[in-house]
């Protein structure tokens, strides 16, 4: 019997640099799309897949995530000693109670692989998901990517990656994978790639933020060594899991917005902006009325 996803590791120790200067004193997962920051979607959707606990993988100048996530008591006193209960309500619901957060600091900036590996005194042997909040995928009315991938975990008992079909263009912004289908939506993986160039891409599968990883995981990174820019990869852990067991690829359902890319970010908002149950209506006219 495969083992419950309970814990989901979030590296948020990224410096944002192409949101400069937004991002000199404010961490990128804190930006808003709408009236929630991208990390607090991600947990959202983490939670939603039945995680229990989340570990948020930071770095320096990053104090607003753990503040976001803690219990702001002058704040909830105001609110209520005012009436504004509505909006106690969503500062209070960040994270269910039973959800716990824990904050781990990533010293040195080694890539995402060593961020991973700083989540392994937390993790243990489990299979854990890694979230990355630049990623935020909408399934509509679905209960997220990320409890898709929790079934296909569920049914394989391996190692799962989120990808989408990409422009074949934009080969040199992923992790491409090659892939022998399995059933609707799902491969066994051949092969992993690192931002090939579109003419040696084994396919336009690309690996987006969302996965499930095997506790075993972890000796791969510790024996990984570092590669572009001096950072320890994820994409070369998980070829080397390849070697001993299976990993697969889901192709999930829903769509995904590269909010670290400023204009993934505002198709996100504007998106976001116009299924807002309070104001969406109006902000859907609003824009119809700028093209008119």
């Amino acid at each position: 019997m495969a083992k419950r996803i309970r814990k989901a590791v979030f590296p948020v120790a990224g410096l944002g640099t192409r949101f400069l200067p937004a991002t000199k004193a404010n961490p990128k997962e804190m930006l808003p799309v709408v009236d929630k920051p991208l990390i607090q979607y991600a947990a959202e959707e983490a939670v939603r897949a039945g995680i229990e606990t989340l570990i948020f993988v930071n770095g320096r100048n990053k104090r607003s995530i753990p503040d976001h996530f803690d219990k702001a008591y002058e704040l909830e006193t105001e609110l209520e000693e005012s009436g504004k209960l509505e909006r106690l309500a969503a500062v209070r619901n960040i994270v269910p109670s039973h959800v716990a957060c824990i904050y781990i600091r990533q010293s040195e900036a080694l890539g995402l692989g060593h961020a991973v590996l700083c989540a392994e005194p937390v993790v243990g042997d489990e299979p854990f998901a890694v979230i990355l909040a630049d990623d935020l995928i909408d399934d509509g009315e679905g209960d997220g990517c990320l409890a898709q991938m929790v079934r296909r975990y569920d049914e394989q008992v391996a190692s799962i990656l989120g990808v989408q079909r990409v422009p074949e263009a934009h080969t040199d912004r992923y992790g491409v994978v090659d892939i022998e289908p399995v059933s609707e939506r799902l491969g066994r993986l051949n092969a992993i790639v690192e931002k090939p160039s579109p003419a040696h891409a084994p396919s336009n599968l690309g690996v987006v933020g969302r996965y499930i990883l095997n506790g075993s995981i972890f000796n791969k990174l510790r024996q990984t060594r570092p590669g572009a820019g001096g950072e320890i990869q994820l994409t070369d852990a998980i070829a080397a899991l390849m070697r001993d067991e299976p990993v697969f690829a889901y192709e999930f359902e829903g769509t995904r917005y590269d909010c670290g890319d400023k204009l993934g970010y505002l198709q996100a908002t504007v998106e976001f902006g116009v299924k807002h149950p309070d104001f969406g209506k109006a902000f859907a006219d609003y824009l119809r009325q700028r093209r008119a």
